[in-house]
């Protein structure tokens, strides 16, 4: 990195000063009062001390604050709600029901007598989803009965059993029931990619938003420097022509001068100070902290790029693998909607053992002693003749899972485009860098020579301050071609998707989980 702010460079305006100085005494005073400024370390322009900000520091501030990043981790964390939701197909599911009646009627049959009877049940059972995509049952149910036609009049029938239903074709395995556990599981995966890709635009912003800033900074010295010279030679202007050695037109000339860079310092400080809020905003700092002040320069060292390694390193940017993710996502629901196309057929079974007495403990004993049992097996089947409901639904998916496919090879495509893009900024960038250098060396040397000129009458005040001008705007155009090439630099980083690697910035699916498991 190579410091380019005023005096600082060989063959800056320090070295102007240093030829003034060995001028002619008749001429060396006035000319060195109004070039000394140039090498005058530039005040400060804010009333409080200035925030010191390094380009590491803001792109801490910017992932630990940054409003829209920490929006952003917010739906992975919902996909992990999802995910432990749907899970709860496992949790076993116990149900208990009881139901008591008093029924009084008159019987037809018993030509008109009066049937009282009682009856109370109590039922319970527990089921078990099964990843088979069957289900498993356990019930224990109990009743009893009082009635004055029965006989015996009072009785209690208890049952102990299973059910087991199990899907033969649809619905079967796995995959189709944890359907919706996968689908939450791939969409938390894109999400996080998208956090990333988030992320990585967050941190180029930041980087080009922090140069920005550098630059408006460094181009607002130029200008306050122009103005004080501008002013300046005002001064000395307006004694030379109260000596009769300047014109009176002279005055005009120099206060023209001072007028046009005083209006060009309010322009370059306005467009530092919204510079400012911006940064503010994106890195979410404290506005009652003194204005930002940037530490760090723009590189300018040369970076020597592979081409082909740099389009394999794209095509693993985060934004290319969500796109995977969601690729993944559609051929998972494609093959689930492909077997909802065949028939229902499912095997079920049930076996129970059961008891009847008058007292309930005897009722007991007969049950665990296997004396009455039950069982049964089927086969249930079931087609929707026609079964359009589940072939569009197929069709659908077929169809998204195409158009993610294409838009994933549209996404590999642009990326290839982006990185040769970026590519061709940092050369381009580099040798506009050059250029600039070169066009201040030759303004810094046109100012001598109009100075000289000045000392013997060739040149006026308005041609010194004219070539002043032309000087001060090579210095801004160095310092913009400078910030430039940083951005090319880091259009290629985030191309690439190396920019968080770089930055030592890393994304871990625990992140996500934290958020979720600090919510109550």
């Amino acid at each position: 990195m190579s410091d380019i702010k005023y005096g600082t460079r060989a063959g800056s305006y320090g070295d102007l000063a240093l030829f003034l100085s060995e001028r002619k005494p008749i001429v060396r005073v006035p000319i060195f009062l109004l070039f000394s400024l140039l090498i005058l370390p530039v005040t400060a322009y804010s009333s409080e001390a200035p925030r010191l900000l390094t380009v590491k520091e803001a792109i801490r501030m910017a992932v630990e604050k940054n409003l829209d990043v920490r929006a952003e981790l917010y739906n992975p964390a919902q996909y992990e709600a999802d995910i432990n939701r749907n899970r709860a197909i496992y949790d076993p599911l116990l149900t208990l029901q009881s139901t008591i009646s008093d029924t009084t009627t008159a019987s037809v049959n018993s030509g008109g007598t009066v049937v009282d009877s009682k009856a109370f049940n109590f039922n319970s059972s527990l089921s078990q989803q099964l990843w088979t995509g069957g289900t498993a049952a356990v019930s224990f149910n109990n009743g009893y009965t009082n009635s004055n036609t029965a006989i015996p009049s009072s009785s209690w029938q208890t049952g102990l059993g299973v059910n087991f239903i199990q899907p033969l074709l649809k619905n079967v395995g796995r995959e189709a029931t944890e359907i919706a556990i996968n689908v939450s599981r791939y969409s938390k995966f894109a999400s996080l990619e998208h956090f990333n890709a988030r992320l990585l635009s967050t941190v180029a912003q930041v980087r080009t938003e922090y140069f920005k800033l550098y630059s408006l900074q460094e181009d607002l010295k130029v200008k306050k420097i122009s103005l004080e010279l501008a002013q300046k030679i005002l001064s000395e202007t307006k004694l030379r022509v109260k000596a009769g050695v300047l014109p009176a037109m002279e005055i005009l000339n120099a206060e023209f001068g001072a007028v046009t860079r005083e209006k060009e310092l309010n322009d370059a400080e306005l467009a530092v100070n919204n510079q400012v809020d911006v940064l503010r905003l994106l890195l979410q700092t404290d506005a009652t902290v003194g204005d930002l002040q940037t530490v760090d320069l723009p590189p300018r060292d040369r970076l020597d790029v592979n081409e082909n390694e740099a389009i394999q390193k794209a095509l693993n940017r985060p934004d290319i693998r969500e796109q995977k993710r969601n690729l993944e996502l559609n051929e998972l629901q494609t093959r689930y909607f492909n077997q909802k196309i065949r028939p229902d057929l499912s095997l079920t079974g049930s076996a129970q053992l059961t008891g009847l007495d008058s007292a309930y403990q005897r009722n007991i004993n007969k049950v665990l002693a296997f004396d009455y049992p039950v069982w049964s097996v089927g086969l249930n089947f079931s087609y929707p003749l026609g079964n359009g409901t589940a072939e569009n639904d197929y069709r659908k998916s077929r169809l998204k899972t195409e158009q993610a496919s294409l838009q994933l090879r549209s996404l590999e495509e642009n990326s290839t485009k982006e990185v040769r893009t970026a590519i061709r900024g940092i050369a381009a960038g580099y040798k506009q860098i050059e250029v600039t250098d070169r066009g201040t060396a030759f303004a810094e040397e046109r100012l001598r020579s109009f100075m000289r000129k000045n000392e013997v009458g060739l040149a006026t005040t308005k041609d010194v301050l004219d070539v002043e001008n032309d000087l001060a705007v090579s210095r801004s155009n160095q310092i913009n071609a400078v910030v430039v090439y940083a951005n090319a630099l880091t259009a290629y980083w985030q191309a690439t998707g190396e920019l968080l690697e770089r930055e030592g910035i890393r994304v871990v699916e625990g992140d996500a989980d934290k958020l979720y498991s600090a919510t109550r």
